[in-house]
């Protein structure tokens, strides 16, 4: 199931690298302005998957308190959902 998931973790990665090739971009630009105000601290989460996307929303700081695996694993699953959302804009 690793594989999968981990594929799927290295194109966001790539995408997000080619957000900021391509900054000057307005599709780029509404990407990442989108990108920072629906994550806000919670793209902690995200970037430790996708770690390009710390040069788009910058650094969110780190995890606020103790948490489940289960909480852990529906929170990814849930921001995955939504970074599809808008880099489908």
């Amino acid at each position: 199931q690793a594989a999968p998931f981990s594929a799927i973790a290295s194109a966001f990665n790539e995408y997000c690298n080619m957000l900021v090739v391509h900054a000057e971009s307005l599709n780029a630009t509404a990407v990442a302005s989108g990108l920072r105000e629906l994550f806000g601290h919670d793209a902690f989460h995200l970037v430790t998957v996708i770690p390009n996307l710390s040069m788009i929303v910058g650094d969110s700081g780190g995890l606020h308190g103790k948490e489940d695996c289960v909480d852990a694993q529906e929170r990814l699953q849930y921001l995955l959902c939504r970074f599809v959302e808008i880099i489908s804009i």
